[in-house]
């Protein structure tokens, strides 16, 4: 029989290098804790409450927001999902009008199904020759605001999975000027504002509401999370609705590891991200020596509504080289045991933090010059959807949808249908589809190619993968 617990302790004894999440990288020589059986309790005296601070733990909130500069913090223990459903829940009324960037997390759209609340869909744009997507423009949510006035929370999410940072002031100004809240999903930016090499913080941009993952990178357990809140007159909406969402019975490992990554950005954070940064410098440099695979950097600033962009996250396109996404991916895992974070058809990306060593870095890179070294220029890939192009027609609103009857469905005969699921390529979660939206052809080929060419597709029936579940009643 296999057990979970004897399969991580074979897999910790192994030379598998993590370029993903979570950020503590399993680096037990800079990240150090006692047993964990020894100091896991549940609400006792002395130990506050999570749901009701008043000692201990208050003072853990108001760290976090001294060393990110909120107004106030809140630490979570299931994710940043909980303080997506939250922030959203305490900042746009059930049934409202919101404006929702289409690359959020799946957790933004469940809040909109729990709410009942009318998205309104802003794209970001596409680097069609990098195949990726890029940030949000200005301009595109005023244009947004100008025709939907009625629009009270604006939800974007920056940096994206892949690190690319709208320009969160302007919006921030944009977003006020028309009398609307601003929620900024920065799960994977909770390392801003530590290093002049990294973005700031939409803490200290602008932002209403502000929901970071510690975890993804810096040196925390996996789901642990903090919402900043810089509306006082929110607050007791935000920890009502905490109380709704979170777990009523908190981890106090999860909360001490969060201590634990506070307390290291206090004492010597500087000298932390001033070593990652020079490795992180040192790396780059040495892929400058690669003639067929490229990393993308910040030579896409200033364009595609990015306005700065995160270098901890290592994007490898091979769209100059005969591999894809997938097989890149797969050949790092399995010949090199380098683990990325995420592949997709023209890129493989990593994720570095703090607690990632000289090692691990210089294992990346012997590797993709050993890749590079032995690749051809590229040859015809073949003719291919482009994720970049498809934008599904709203039919009917995702909470009523989600109430709706459905049925099962062969995927390849679905087109004209609506969507009763979400269905995403994860990670990074993104939905391709979501509740309410009408299936197309150019979507069914999508997610077949996807499939085909090895990646994992989230919404279909979990058994036969070919199966969708649509709305029972034809719509027109």
């Amino acid at each position: 029989m296999n057990r979970l617990y004897d399969k991580l302790i074979s897999y910790r004894e192994e030379d598998y290098y993590p370029f993903h999440m979570p950020g503590h990288k399993r680096n037990t020589k800079l990240c150090q804790m006692s047993n964990p059986y020894s100091i896991d309790i549940t609400e006792i005296e002395g130990f506050d409450n999570l749901h009701q601070a008043e000692g201990i733990l208050i003072q853990l909130s108001q760290r976090l927001s001294l060393l990110y500069g909120s107004e106030k913090s809140y630490p979570l223990i299931n994710g940043s999902t909980v303080g997506i459903l939250a922030g959203i829940s305490s900042g746009a009324d059930r049934g409202s009008k919101v404006l929702i960037a289409r690359n959020c997390h799946k957790s933004v759209y469940h809040a909109v199904v729990l709410k009942e609340l009318r998205p309104v869909y802003i794209y970001p744009n596409y680097l069609k020759e990098e195949s990726i997507y890029g940030g949000i423009s200005v301009q595109d949510v005023e244009d947004a605001l100008i025709r939907d006035p009625d629009i009270s929370l604006v939800v974007l999410t920056s940096p994206t999975f892949d690190g690319f940072v709208s320009d969160i002031r302007a919006i921030a100004k944009v977003v006020h000027r028309h009398g609307a809240l601003f929620l900024v999903d920065e799960a994977h930016g909770a390392h801003f504002g530590f290093h002049r090499g990294f973005p700031e913080s939409a803490v200290t941009k602008g932002a209403d509401i502000v929901i970071q993952s510690m975890h993804k990178t810096l040196p925390a357990f996996t789901q642990s999370a903090v919402l900043h809140s810089n509306r006082t007159d929110l607050n007791d909406k935000i920890e009502r609705n905490l109380s709704i969402y979170e777990s009523s019975s908190p981890s106090y490992l999860l909360l001490a590891g969060m201590d634990r990554c506070i307390s290291m950005l206090e004492d010597s954070g500087k000298e932390l991200f001033d070593l990652y940064y020079a490795r992180l410098n040192e790396f780059y440099s040495s892929m400058n020596k690669l003639e067929h695979l490229r990393l993308i950097k910040s030579e896409t600033k200033g364009s595609f509504g990015i306005y700065d962009m995160d270098p901890s996250k290592i994007i490898i396109s091979v769209r100059d080289t005969q591999l894809s996404g997938h097989v890149l991916h797969t050949l790092l895992r399995e010949k090199y045991h380098l683990i990325m974070e995420m592949e997709a058809p023209d890129y493989v990306l990593g994720m570095t933090s703090i607690c990632d060593t000289q090692e691990g870095f210089l294992r990346l890179s012997k590797a993709l010059l050993e890749i590079d070294n032995v690749q051809k220029a590229a040859g015809n890939k073949g003719c291919r959807p482009s994720v970049g192009t498809i934008r599904p027609e709203q039919v009917m609103l995702p909470g009523e949808a989600a109430e709706t009857d459905t049925e099962q469905v062969p995927l390849e005969r679905s087109a004209g249908r609506i969507s009763a699921v979400f269905v995403s390529m994860y990670p990074p979660g993104s939905p391709l589809l979501v509740p309410g939206e009408r299936i197309d052809d150019e979507m069914i080929q999508m997610i077949q190619w996807l499939q085909r060419e090895g990646y994992t597709i989230t919404g279909l029936n979990k058994e036969t993968k070919d199966r969708i579940d649509v709305i029972a009643k034809t719509l027109h």
